[in-house]
């Protein structure tokens, strides 16, 4: 939950040099890795589980904050993994994984072996050069998007927050404040999507999701396939101007357009924010995380509105969803700035036994995966942090994956659940992303888990810049059988 460019030659250079590896294509030159050496890689156990109907799962733990690694013995895998992503090493040896540590303000880098085992790791952001917490993520590559690879970080302190635009492969360089995007806008910046290069041949599209009460949906536009710096930026309003996010009802199809920014690149995020209101764009509750259907095309993206609710935990807020929300756009196959928008999830048709605060979000070519994030801690919540698989033919919603607290178990608890709230819903999810064409094993999946209530002075400054006293665990896992 919770480029600068110093100049437009300097965030220029660093496209170009991210261009330079687009001629290795991430999935290849490489052996599958065998599906009989997914094993557990942490000395920490899973913190989550599968859910009654999804047994057949088989989940790894792959990375956790007490492991130490042969290469790095020193690296700590630090708090809130969020955003994150997961390529093969263009020299052919392994894997890299890529993490946001949210509250840390960095990025780490980890690197696997051909079995999928971490050998090394190392800050690539440290929170001097984060600058904000760094939520959401995307890698943008040559075969999927037209242009990169670049790791599209959002920021999300406060609404003076920018988008890190970092060649996932260069040497750390922890705190280089010169890769925000100032093209991008200011917002309280959850993700920065690109959309696939079929979706819009010769455009690059990047849709932005503002997680503020007030929250935006917003698309960076440019006529040329890489550029970061000279297109325009938009955000959603509904054709008839009504900016209300609960005059929009499920099973209604509205029509939506993308309105323009003014003086994006000289203006405060403060100001950016009263344009949205005085241009009529539709006022969300905390616009998250987004993503896109992969049907070969690329035109229909799904999001997350979190919600919000009255400091008592169980009064809604006028024009506001208060459960939580996934939205479905659909954009016109001519123009990215037109399409129909209709809900699809609402917490709110069942409070506290349905999706509470939907944060991440990973959608398929068939499944809509949706991460909650319930640590607002509504009264009358019923579940720990669950993962809730949509089905878009059947538009079924079913209950996949549920933390695992084990509060009975003693050991357990005095460990994992030893600080702070402990009531429902204290962990949250990060990234969830299909690694399946990666690692050559259809239906697997890595997940990012936020184990607020695991803490322990160790892990305190992982990213080693000094600036954070957070001393929370995190933890990475592996989930073959996730139906695409």
């Amino acid at each position: 939950m919770y480029l600068l460019n110093s100049t437009r030659n300097a965030a220029a250079a660093l496209i170009l040099g991210a261009m330079t590896f687009s001629g290795c294509n991430l999935q290849d030159h490489q052996t599958p890795v065998d599906a009989n050496k997914l094993v557990d890689r942490s000395v920490n156990p899973s913190l989550v589980k599968a859910m009654p109907g999804f047994e057949d799962l088989k989940i790894t733990t792959l990375i956790s904050s007490d492991d130490q690694l042969q290469d790095s013995p020193g690296f700590v895998y630090g708090a809130q993994p969020d955003g994150g992503a997961f390529m093969k090493n263009p020299n052919g040896e392994g894997y890299i994984m890529l993490n946001n540590h949210e509250i840390l303000f960095s990025v780490s880098r980890v690197f696997l072996d051909k079995e999928l085992k971490p050998v090394k790791g190392e800050y690539i952001v440290d929170a001097e050069g984060g600058q904000w917490r760094l939520c959401s993520a995307t890698l943008a590559t040559p075969q999927e998007h037209g242009f990169g690879p670049v790791f599209l970080t959002a920021g999300e302190t406060n609404s003076e927050s920018m988008t890190h635009a970092i060649d996932p492969f260069a040497p750390a360089d922890k705190k280089n404040k010169t890769r925000a995007v100032a093209a991008f806008g200011k917002w309280n910046a959850e993700n920065a999507v690109p959309l696939p290069k079929t979706a819009f041949p010769g455009k690059t599209v990047i849709i932005i999701g503002e997680d503020d009460t007030n929250g935006q949906l917003v698309a960076y536009v440019s006529e040329t396939v890489g550029d970061l710096n000279n297109g325009k930026l938009y955000a959603l309003r509904r054709t008839n101007q009504n900016s209300v996010e609960t005059d929009m009802t499920q099973g209604q199809s509205y029509d939506v357009e993308f309105v323009p920014f003014d003086d994006v690149k000289t203006s405060t995020g403060t100001q950016l924010q009263a344009q949205t209101v005085d241009k009529k764009m539709i006022q969300f509750a905390r616009v998250e995380d987004i993503d896109y259907v992969k049907d070969g095309v690329g035109r229909e993206i799904y999001f997350t509105a979190t919600g919000v609710s009255q400091s008592d935990k169980i009064t809604p807020v006028a024009g506001k969803n208060m459960w939580g929300r996934v939205y479905h756009l659909t954009f016109d196959a001519a123009n990215p700035l037109k399409g129909k928008l209709n809900i699809i999830m609402d917490g709110a048709d069942r409070p506290g036994n349905f999706i509470v605060n939907p944060d991440n979000i990973c959608v398929t070519k068939n499944y809509v995966y949706v991460q909650e994030d319930g640590d607002s801690f509504y009264r009358d919540n019923d579940h720990d942090g669950t993962i809730w698989q949509y089905n878009i033919a059947t538009k079924e919603s079913k209950a996949m994956i549920q933390m695992n607290h084990r509060r009975n178990e003693m050991a357990f608890n005095s460990k994992y659940n030893s600080v702070g709230n402990n009531s429902l819903s204290t962990w949250e999810y990060g990234a969830m992303i299909d690694i399946s064409d990666i690692v050559g094993i259809p239906e697997t999946f890595m997940i990012n888990i936020h184990p607020h209530t695991w803490q322990d002075d160790k892990y305190k400054g992982a990213d080693g810049s000094g600036l954070s006293t957070n001393k929370e665990g995190g933890q990475t896992v592996i989930v073959r059988g996730i139906k695409q």
